[in-house]
């Protein structure tokens, strides 16, 4: 775990060296995340544990392609094994502009390896995530966002942890966002509703599993750092992925760019 850390923190030095050697072309922006617990696509991934994640994005001089890396762990003991590293290229970019259906999208795949397991063992997969909002289609109206997960084992018979085997699938995201400004605040709330469909990813059923109510807002401490704080309400629809009815949560994040 130390070692695994420390090598997380000579990533982050590195490539924050490297940003400022080249006049800041290169963004760099660090988050430290604690969630009092981790529900990943609806499913209580570190049980009631917390999580902490650290990610280092990097935004390759505004070209639109980038790679977030994430290490995540469980805030206790219990979880040794299930440490994970992501490593996410992505691009993003722009349609439309200037029309009322301007959409921004991000499409990325991410590689989740577990450095202390058996890669064949140890849940290692791939994840492609397709994203899409529209932020003009309602003018001072709510934001929708479409998001798609779709994973699979990494090789060829690689299994999970237990030994069971890894059947792919998707997860498709219906988002609704809304702004709204509370004074005294310095920004706005942002509410935010999602509805989720889990079509087979982990051997669930095809059906409708899951909605989550959040409420979230951000606190400029300086010009390159700001405080995250959210709270979220997940209502579990049957028991595709999760057999508790209502999960409550919180997601507390520091975020600087340099």
């Amino acid at each position: 775990m130390k070692k695994t850390f420390s090598l997380f923190v000579a990533t982050l030095v590195c490539t924050t060296a490297i940003a400022q050697k080249q006049e800041k072309q290169l963004g760099v922006t660090f988050d430290l995340s604690y969630h009092s617990k981790w529900l990943s696509k609806g499913v209580e991934a570190y049980g009631q544990k917390g999580a902490l994640f650290k990610t280092i994005d990097l935004d390759f001089y505004d070209t639109g392609f980038g790679v977030k890396v994430t290490h995540r762990n469980a805030t206790s003991s219990g979880y040794v094994d299930s440490q994970r590293f992501d490593y996410r290229p992505y691009y993003k970019a722009m349609l439309f502009e200037g029309r009322p259906y301007l959409t921004n999208f991000n499409i990325s795949a991410g590689y989740e390896h577990y450095p202390g397991l058996a890669r064949n063992r140890s849940n290692t997969t791939w994840e492609w995530i397709f994203a899409f909002s529209w932020p003009d289609l309602f003018p001072d109206g709510p934001v929708p966002t479409y998001i798609a997960h779709y994973e699979y084992a990494a090789g060829s018979n690689y299994v999970k942890q237990s030994g069971a085997d890894m059947p792919s699938g998707w997860v498709h995201r219906f988002i609704l966002g809304y702004d709204v400004g509370v004074e005294p605040l310095p920004q706005p709330l942002h509410l935010s509703s999602e509805l989720a469909y889990t079509d087979g990813l982990g051997g669930a059923e095809h059906d409708w599993s899951y909605a989550t109510f959040g409420l979230s807002s951000k606190f400029k401490i300086d010009e390159k750092t700001s405080f995250i704080p959210g709270l979220y309400q997940q209502i579990s629809i049957g028991d595709t992925v999760s057999t508790r009815k209502d999960i409550t949560y919180c997601i507390l994040t520091m975020r600087h760019v340099f």
